[in-house]
């Protein structure tokens, strides 16, 4: 699958981290863009994501994760996103596939069952995970309904990491994942 992007996505806890390197190392051209990065790039000013008045700012994060996905795309790397990218998102992802109709934008959503996600989130141990459970069961309940995108929404309720895996890797090689059809 070479320059392709491919945006895993779903609430905190899904999986998506833990996924997207492994995912991305099996390539021999790949890069992994974690959105929190991006985020922790705002040093000053900074409104946490899900807060109802950081709209402006998560465009403009998302438009630069946007951007710097398809330039890696463009140097032949297969680029992963992983990060809470929502339906209400994608428009920074498909502006660019319209002007880059060659490289294939797949979009993958983990979601695990609501109250798995909470037990999974909350068992994270690194210092800046998020483990309130208000945001997090807002954010999977975001996820809940995506209309004519719930076809691109993988159960991993019952998953352990490596099961999960091949059902991402499935999901790619049968191309019905990708946005830009």
């Amino acid at each position: 699958m070479p320059s392709s992007v491919v945006i895993l996505t779903g609430p905190p806890g899904a999986g998506k981290s833990t996924l997207a390197a492994r995912v991305a190392r099996s390539h021999a051209k790949a890069v992994h863009l974690h959105t929190d990065d991006f985020w922790h790039c705002i040093v000053s000013g900074g409104i946490a994501p899900y807060e109802p008045d950081s709209r402006m700012q998560n465009e403009t994060v998302m438009d630069v994760i946007a951007g710097a996905a398809f330039g890696y795309a463009a140097g032949d790397f297969t680029t992963l996103v992983d990060g809470v990218v929502g339906p209400w998102m994608l428009g920074h992802f498909r502006e660019r596939a319209r002007r880059n109709p060659e490289t294939p934008v797949h979009y993958v959503v983990l979601r695990p069952r609501r109250d798995v996600t909470l037990a999974r989130a909350q068992e994270r141990t690194a210092p800046d995970a998020l483990v309130d459970r208000h945001p997090i069961l807002t954010m999977w309940d975001q996820f809940a309904d995506l209309g004519e995108l719930e076809s691109h929404v993988l159960d991993t309720s019952a998953d352990d990491v490596a099961g999960t895996e091949r059902r991402v890797r499935e999901a790619l090689a049968s191309g019905s994942f990708r946005l830009d059809r």
